[in-house]
């Protein structure tokens, strides 16, 4: 690897700049720490610079994902485009074939190379093409077909590779290969996005075409890795918000200065009030009521939620559960008995609990409702109740009344929604009629999430 034309110490400021707005907290002290590893691992092993910046620069390991693209645009393994193939498909997954049996990553990179080389251009050839994708260039050659000739290539080889072999099953030996493969789409991406940044700017390319962490990434549109994420970090999450409202608890418990009495006992002081008399509070723990939407569209933010205000259970006297698509049904127990499986709690809400009626699609006014009629006892003048969902009715009656009678009861009513504000009220969302009604929150990562469950948490 060759120092980048403008400098190394300009990469690394690139580089840290570019990972704060990704969200990872990286301060002056992990820069200067940046810089010495740098110094003592110098630049002939891009390898071990990659993991000593990483060691110098992060604090947790999920921190990788957003990392390592990162480096590899600051710190690329070559400046420029690599020589040209001959575009011959065939060749090209023919040669594949054989550096995946053999995993010879110096061979993959420089054929990732030549795959984006010879079909991933687009735009004028003239002015020497537009741009490049890793899109394009993997689905026209498609590694993700070659399975069944690498295990054949593996299996036809050398007889030393036997001896390895016969220490796993065939489907291990089929999962490595898939995880070659998927490497080799990985050094594609790279390569796309290390050619765009050369013409459009790094740090643009950076910003933009770098997938965000787990608790940055919408509830919405987050995939099925990221969500299993969100929920190995419930119980950490849990125990770092946990801290501020029992904090916020003990100091109320303290009270406030009671100034008649504090003044009447200063007489003796000469009008100086040496002891001060304390209004004394007991706050009790509040009541907590999740009414949650798990219909399709939305269950993934209404489970990371029900999970974390689980893990919190123990700040609050009483903690219910309510789940509905377009009936409600109370939950508590089954998330009170789930926790060894938090993966699979839509699916045990939606098999154990009645919350849908003859059609699948959500029906807030029906659901509202319905908890009037039959839970509304579960609220009181101490509870807080949270609405997780995206007040969307499927164009039928939103049941104002219903949630009016819900929030004359509570004593704070907050929705959270994991639509962004721009598409409330937009199509049959009914966010703003119920805006009016209680306080309702845009809620659409992790991050946020957290955010408002700190600051809107009773105490």
């Amino acid at each position: 690897m060759t120092a980048p034309p403008d400098g190394v110490t300009g990469r690394i400021t690139g580089l840290v700049k570019a990972l704060r707005s990704h969200g990872l907290r990286i301060g002056p002290g992990e820069t200067v720490d940046a810089a010495a590893a740098l110094e003592a691992l110098g630049l002939a092993d891009r390898e071990r610079v990659r993991e000593g910046l990483a060691a110098a620069l992060l604090h947790r390991e999920s921190q990788r994902t957003v990392f390592d693209p990162v480096f590899d645009l600051y710190f690329p393994a070559g400046v420029g485009a690599p020589v040209r193939g001959d575009g011959d498909r065939d060749a090209l997954r023919e040669r594949l074939v054989a550096a995946l049996a053999a995993d010879d990553q110096a061979l993959l990179a420089q054929l990732a190379g030549e795959a984006v080389d010879g079909f991933g251009g687009y735009g004028s050839p003239g002015q020497g093409g537009d741009g490049w994708s890793s899109y394009q260039t993997l689905s026209r050659l498609r590694p993700e077909t070659l399975l069944a000739r690498v295990l054949a290539a593996l299996r036809a080889g050398p007889a030393e590779q036997g001896a390895d072999r016969a220490a796993f099953t065939e489907r291990l030996l089929a999962d490595e290969v898939r995880r070659r493969i998927e490497g080799f789409r990985a050094r594609v991406r790279t390569e796309a996005r290390r050619r765009v940044a050369e013409r459009r700017g790094t740090e643009e390319i950076a910003r933009r075409a770098v997938a965000p962490t787990a608790d940055r990434v919408d509830f919405l549109l987050a995939g099925r890795g990221q969500l299993d994420e969100l929920r190995r970090a419930v119980h950490p999450l849990a125990r770092k918000l946990a801290t501020r409202p029992a904090a916020r608890r003990r100091r109320a418990a303290h009270g406030s200065i009671e100034l008649r009495r504090t003044l009447r006992g200063s007489l003796s002081t000469g009008g100086v009030p040496m002891r001060p008399v304390l209004r004394r509070r007991r706050p009790a723990r509040p009541e907590l009521v999740l009414l949650c939407d798990v219909s399709g569209s939305v269950a993934g933010f209404a489970n990371f939620t029900m999970l974390l205000v689980q893990a919190l259970h123990d700040q609050f006297s009483k903690v219910r559960v309510f789940a509905f698509v377009n009936r409600v049904d109370e939950v508590t127990d089954l998330l009170a008995h789930g926790g060894t499986d938090p993966a699979g709690l839509g699916a045990r809400i939606l098999d154990e609990a009645t919350v849908t009626g003859w059609h699948g699609s959500s029906d807030y006014g029906t659901s509202l409702g319905e908890f009037a009629e039959r839970y509304v006892d579960a609220v009181g003048p101490r509870s807080t109740v949270f609405v997780l969902g995206d007040a969307r009715t499927n164009m039928s009656d939103p049941n104002l009344p219903a949630l009016r009678h819900i929030a004359d009861r509570a004593r704070r009513v907050h929705w959270l929604n994991p639509e962004g504000r721009g598409q409330w009220s937009s199509g049959d969302s009914a966010a703003y009629a119920y805006a009016e009604l209680v306080e309702m929150h845009e809620c659409r990562n992790a991050q946020q999430l957290s955010g408002l469950i700190a600051r809107l948490l009773p105490v």
